[in-house]
């Protein structure tokens, strides 16, 4: 049997991420495994890994967020940054009432643009063509899959209006499959495992096999569902911040990309979970926090890192920690500059619970090289409703 390929790249993981690498990658079926520098401990696989597998699919590795990922755009017009400048409050309030943000909260009926739907029509079509579960196709066409379309979640997902050099400003948007990508790792992980409870464990599917076949179908189907999630966001923010200033705000696409999933390449299966994918000239978005922004890179498509890099700064807190060491004075006074969600809600996204990421960028230089960044003006998060 060849060697297997292990790299480890973490900036000082702890015992558990290290516990949960190896457990993975010691399986006969890994032929490669990677830990990015932001890696952390998650459940099953660390946040952060990338494990190559042959002939399996391990849907705990891909996780329940199927397709998170970031898109990042570039707004036309080089007045926009002086015209915004004295309507912050109200495009944040514009923003904040356009796209549903927060744990359980998806589109209203009929909110869904054209655009949006169409590509809903087309990836459900293209799904109930190949190996599908019924009660899967039953959920895609009950009216209520589709509403997740154009929704933000919560937790580390945001949505920002940035700034580059200059006047530029972009929209960022840190998202995934919703409910839709839940449902679709919680049914297959019960069918991998064959339990119905404790079912969050390495348990491959053989890609041949009739279950194999529905999940990689599956998958397709929710990473389409993500990038379009992204895409129905942006629309709903740039079309907010257009009616606030009066006007139509038109847009470029620099990157939309999932670095949550399992994908086919060279014959061998991919699985990222929290990986940025980084093959030689490829785009990414790496994002640091709600006050530090994001870097605008391009791979290089590295050996050691598995072509691929950090999908963010990575976490240096948990989220209990973080709520017990961080003050809200401190998450404020870290906030100056930045019209975002402070609140006991975020406490737990706070800088300070993020690794410095000039540490993570220049653990992974061989991997990636910066093309820019994006300073937040405003950050949207998930919290309750304060109307």
């Amino acid at each position: 049997m060849a060697k297997k390929e292990i790299y480890n790249h973490a900036l000082n993981p702890d015992a558990a991420t290290m516990g949960q690498f190896q457990s993975c990658y010691s399986e006969d079926f890994v032929v490669k495994a990677a830990l990015m520098p932001d890696a952390h401990s998650g459940y099953v696989a660390p946040i952060g890994s990338v494990l190559v597998t042959e002939g399996k699919v391990v849907p705990s590795w891909v996780g329940y967020d199927i397709g998170c990922g970031m898109t990042a755009v570039k707004l036309k017009g080089k007045s926009l940054r002086k015209e915004i400048s004295d309507k912050e409050a109200e495009i944040y309030g514009a923003v904040r009432d356009a796209v549903p943000m927060g744990l359980g909260e998806i589109s209203g009926v009929g909110e869904l643009s054209d655009e949006g739907k169409k590509a809903f029509d087309g990836l459900v079509a293209d799904f109930e063509a190949g190996p599908h579960d019924r009660g899967v196709l039953q959920f895609l066409k009950s009216g209520k899959a589709e509403r997740h379309l154009g929704s933000l979640g919560h937790g580390n997902h945001f949505v920002e209006l940035a700034t580059a050099t200059g006047s530029d400003l972009w929209f960022v948007v840190h998202s995934g499959s919703r409910g839709v990508g839940w449902k679709a790792a919680e049914l297959y992980m019960q069918k991998s495992s064959g339990e119905k409870k404790d079912y969050e464990k390495t348990a491959p599917l053989d890609v041949d096999s009739e279950e194999g076949k529905e999940y990689v179908h599956l998958l397709a189907f929710a990473l389409g569902f993500a990038l379009e999630n992204r895409l129905e966001i942006i629309r709903k923010a740039v079309g907010a911040l257009g009616s606030v200033l009066g006007r139509e705000v038109r847009w470029e696409m620099w990157v939309n990309k999932n670095h949550n999933h399992a994908i086919k390449e060279r014959g061998l299966w991919v699985h990222r979970k929290g990986a940025t994918p980084a093959k030689r000239g490829e785009r990414g978005v790496i994002p640091a926090n709600m006050r530090d922004g994001s870097f605008l890179v391009e791979g290089k498509g590295a050996k050691e890192f598995l072509s691929s890099s950090s999908h963010g700064a990575g976490r240096v807190m948990s989220r209990t920690k973080a709520r017990k060491e961080i003050s809200m004075k401190e998450f404020s006074e870290s906030m100056s500059g930045v019209v975002g969600c402070v609140a006991e809600e975020t406490l737990d996204e706070a800088p300070q619970a993020y690794k410095p990421i000039d540490e993570v960028m220049k653990a992974q230089k061989k991997s990636v090289r910066s093309l820019g960044v994006l300073t937040p003006v405003m950050n949207w998060k998930g919290t309750k409703r304060r109307d």
